[in-house]
């Protein structure tokens, strides 16, 4: 193909978007800092979607959906909540757009159609669900409320890249409610481990779970937990949230219910949610310099089968085939395509899906249809087998698990290998500017310690890793006591 992509380690940056556009997954829109998802990116998304909706139901989470536009004085009821989000607003101030007299053509928006009350453009719907809930819940019966919804959202971001950071993106945000504070909590944890379970089963994303510092918090949350994945180049990715939001939300909205001894008190909160820029986190964890590479948990097609031939009849006789074998893979749950277009040659072919990251690809000729025989490539290394073709429904079978297993190998033993202890500042900047990845240092717990540290160094605390061994030491800025182990590195 003609098709270029630039080498990740010439520049990074490129790398990625080259593979966004090339691999025909998305494209800029004409609206500044927006994106069209093409329709090979959205059939992955919609694989992740349906992943996640069985984990949701799975766990007694049903769907929803709530309205885009938020009123003001909504979102204004949660201070911390619209603080933070205040400076990403999208606000609707008029509803009616008229002729403009002076410039025949153009229009205007009317002066006189000002909405009474401002909207905003859901950032996010704890706002807007929190006033609803309100109606629903009475008493202790009414609860747990269990709700997810799939929605997008307008976050007014300056800087914009393709998957990562957009104004406008897809996401699903779940919204629950309970009767108690172990209730809230452990749904949380639990919703953070079906992240964790989604990310590394069919991500195939190794993922470290921690919880947030007060600085990195939710705004409204009273702790945020998440999921923190490690690129190829060395930098962190958010891969999802889960929040405990107390009595926050509810006590703004005054959601109240009866308990069982006819009492009443403020339900308990949580929110949780991912978004498309799980897309960007499948692109750098595993593609490679000659395009996208798709784990085939994911893979919107896993088998692509090419026919190689020099007329209609040898076409004919390899279709047949073909056409059998598809069925005989369909039937184990395997997607298959068979690219017959007769106006490409077959290298054109093998270049085009595999720059679209195709797990598997089987090549057809004629003289394979004599041999019995079948050639094999597999995305993920690139190598080629040739196999008998009374073993193709099992091979593949056992294939398609491999690589879905060796890509997940691959970024395991690359974030081992990108993950170091240190002891002392100077040497947590060396390693941050010669080897990034994630730090493992020290860090005295304030505020005012973690802000310098991202002042000086671009690196955050992604978490504070769950299960976090204690450890005596000191803060690698201000040598103060400090009782574990934080986890640093520059991120997404």
């Amino acid at each position: 193909m003609s098709k270029v992509i630039t080498p990740q380690e010439q520049d990074y940056s490129k790398w990625y978007n080259d593979i966004v556009v090339e691999a025909d997954l998305a494209d800029h829109s004409a609206v500044r800092g927006c994106m069209v998802i093409k329709p090979h990116g959205y059939a992955i998304w919609e694989k992740m979607q349906q992943a996640l909706d069985k984990m949701f139901k799975d766990t007694g989470h049903v769907n929803a959906y709530f309205p885009l536009f938020i009123p003001k004085s909504l979102f204004e009821a949660e201070e911390k909540n619209a603080e933070g989000f205040a400076k990403e607003c999208a606000v609707v101030t008029h509803y009616r757009l008229k002729s403009d007299p002076q410039n025949k053509g153009k229009l205007i928006v009317d002066p006189e159609a000002r909405l009474e009350e401002e909207l905003i453009v859901r950032p996010t719907s704890e706002a807007i669900i929190w006033n609803t809930y309100k109606g629903w819940i009475q008493s202790y019966r009414d609860l747990p409320l269990l709700i997810n919804q799939w929605a997008n959202v307008v976050r007014w971001e300056m800087r914009t890249r393709l998957f990562l950071r957009t104004a406008e993106f897809l996401w699903q945000e779940g919204h629950t409610a309970h009767a108690t504070k172990e209730e809230a909590l452990i749904e949380t944890k639990q919703m953070l481990d079906v992240y964790a379970h989604f990310a590394e089963k069919f991500m195939a994303v190794p993922v470290i779970k921690g919880v947030k510092t007060a600085n990195e918090r939710f705004a409204g949350a009273d702790d945020t937990y998440c999921i923190e994945a490690l690129m190829q180049d060395g930098k962190a990715l958010q891969a999802g949230t889960s929040h405990f939001l107390g009595q926050n939300f509810a006590k703004a909205f005054d959601v109240k219910f009866a308990n069982k001894e006819g009492k009443l008190d403020y339900v308990w909160a949580t929110s949780w949610g991912v978004s498309t820029r799980l897309m960007g986190a499948l692109i750098m964890s595993h593609s490679d310099n000659h395009g996208l590479v798709i784990p085939p948990k994911l893979a919107p097609t896993q088998v692509i089968i090419v026919p190689i031939y020099k007329g209609e009849e040898g076409l004919q006789k390899i279709s047949v085939y073909a056409g059998e074998l598809k069925k005989r893979l369909q039937e184990k749950n395997i997607s298959v395509k068979f690219d017959s277009r007769d106006s490409l040659r077959p290298g054109f072919k093998f270049a085009e899906h595999e720059l679209k990251g195709i797990p598997v690809r089987i090549g057809i000729g004629e003289r394979d249809l004599e041999n019995g025989t079948l050639e094999i490539a597999r995305r993920d290394t690139l190598s080629k087998a040739s196999i008998k073709m009374e073993e193709a429904e099992t091979y593949i079978e056992k294939l398609l698990e491999e690589i879905q297993t060796n890509l997940y190998n691959k970024a395991a033993e690359r974030m081992k290998n990108m993950t170091t202890k240190v002891d002392t500042y100077q040497e947590f900047k060396k390693v941050l500017d010669e080897k990034s990845g994630f730090v493992l240092a020290h860090w005295d717990g304030t505020s005012e310690t973690e802000e310098k540290i991202k002042e000086e160094t671009k690196a955050t605390i992604r978490c504070i890793p769950l299960n976090n061994p204690e450890e005596r030491g000191v803060c690698i800025y201000s040598g103060k006591p400090s009782t574990q182990r934080v986890l640093f590195a520059r991120a997404y």
